[in-house]
């Protein structure tokens, strides 16, 4: 895929848009590590860590398929500064060298921004006040316990997921200008 410039593309938007996987990068690392790799880097660690997943799912490749999804959800801030995500690449079957509709660029980019941007700046501001998503009290000496390491960790590589929503809302509205 061609991340080319395109005409009238704010140098602004196009960093922005370069950022956008890496902010999502250091998340998607530090849970390889610590669920697939077993690397030491969360203090307790619970006969159960799978959580709700199927039975024929293993919390490996659960960790490791929603690394892989997360990057690439990421990467397509990149199309909305690119070619590709003004034309549809030669790949694409039926539609290959067709223009992409502004808005079928557009929805998915503000929704996504606007779900990233509360579900992170929930996530961060539920940690503040020492609780989980669940709203259940952190637990001391948890995966998050911000008096360890490992929790002052896992804190600061999940940090950068609160500007992902922004980051794109701000791409998504320059591709929006741009293309109306």
């Amino acid at each position: 895929m061609s991340t080319s410039r395109v005409a009238g593309v704010p140098g602004w938007a196009r960093k922005a848009a370069l950022v956008v996987p890496l902010v999502v990068l250091p998340s998607s690392l530090w849970r390889i590590a610590a669920f697939t790799l077993h690397l030491p880097i969360i203090k307790e660690r619970t006969a159960d860590d799978s959580g709700n997943l199927p039975w024929w799912m293993p919390l490996e490749l659960y960790v490791v398929l929603l690394s892989v999804v997360s990057e690439l959800l990421a990467f397509t801030a990149i199309g909305l500064v690119s070619t590709w995500g003004e034309v549809f690449p030669r790949w694409v079957p039926f539609l290959r060298g067709r223009r992409v509709p502004t808005l079928a660029a557009v929805i998915p980019g503000a929704l996504g921004a606007a779900v990233l941007t509360t579900l992170w700046t929930y996530s961060i501001g539920m940690l503040a006040l020492g609780r989980t998503m669940t709203g259940a009290d952190l637990q001391p000496g948890g995966a998050l316990d911000v008096h360890t390491w490992q929790g002052v960790l896992a804190v600061t590589m999940y940090a950068p997921l609160v500007l992902w929503g922004p980051l794109l809302a701000a791409v998504t509205i320059a591709y929006y200008r741009r293309r109306r």
